[in-house]
């Protein structure tokens, strides 16, 4: 898997030596109540040395295959999300495993990562359906999957247990033949001319 090259954002397969420390500092003081880690089945460490270890098995993994987002304007990873459940013969694939420090969350940067993930499973790798699934209980994972142009499937009761509790899924996909559409969408919205000096946006995306 290669490095997935956008303005404002760059992702790379996720490296423990290149990656863990930046990784780890930005959630470690702004997310003391490890509130980035709710729904998912890891988290949070008591130490760097458990992250960087954890970061170290991500690294091994084919599939999933995980990425890092780097921000480009500091250079330092801020995220992760992997590619994940690939089915080639028919043509599937998942975006899941995905969190970002709290200063990534609802910036450009965060959109960008997602984009060039969606549009790396479309351009290059020719898949018929790209799945993002979540937590029911997840609102604002299941807000952003309908915001980046992925349709609601479905909810699957009782689909795992993680952490010691129950977790019902809630199903979303996108299939090819939405995919120029959707990418329209996201071109318009990640031009530079639509954010304030702030990176600010100025009109909202719109995939619709």
């Amino acid at each position: 898997m290669r490095p997935l090259h956008g303005r404002w954002v760059l992702l790379e397969p996720v490296s423990a030596e290149r990656h863990a420390r930046d990784l780890y500092e930005s959630f470690k003081d702004s997310d003391p109540d490890g509130t980035v880690w709710t729904y998912l089945g890891y988290g949070p460490w008591a130490s760097f040395e458990q992250f960087e270890s954890w970061i170290g098995e991500r690294q091994a993994s084919r599939d999933p295959w995980f990425y890092a987002f780097i921000d480009r304007a500091t250079g330092k990873a801020v995220g992760m999300g992997s590619f994940m459940r690939s089915d080639a013969p028919n043509g599937v694939i998942e975006i899941g495993h995905i969190w970002m420090s709290p200063g990534l969350q609802q910036t450009r940067e965060a959109t960008e990562a997602i984009f060039l993930m969606i549009r790396h499973c479309f351009d290059d790798l020719g898949v018929r359906r790209l799945e993002w699934k979540c937590d029911a209980l997840n609102a604002p994972s299941r807000k952003a999957a309908a915001r980046f142009g992925f349709e609601f499937e479905g909810i699957f009761h009782q689909h795992m247990i993680v952490k010691g509790r129950n977790r019902d899924t809630a199903w979303f996909a996108m299939l090819d033949k939405d995919w120029r559409r959707v990418r329209a969408g996201f071109e318009r919205w990640l031009r530079p001319e639509n954010f304030d000096e702030k990176g600010r946006q100025k009109a909202p995306l719109a995939v619709a």
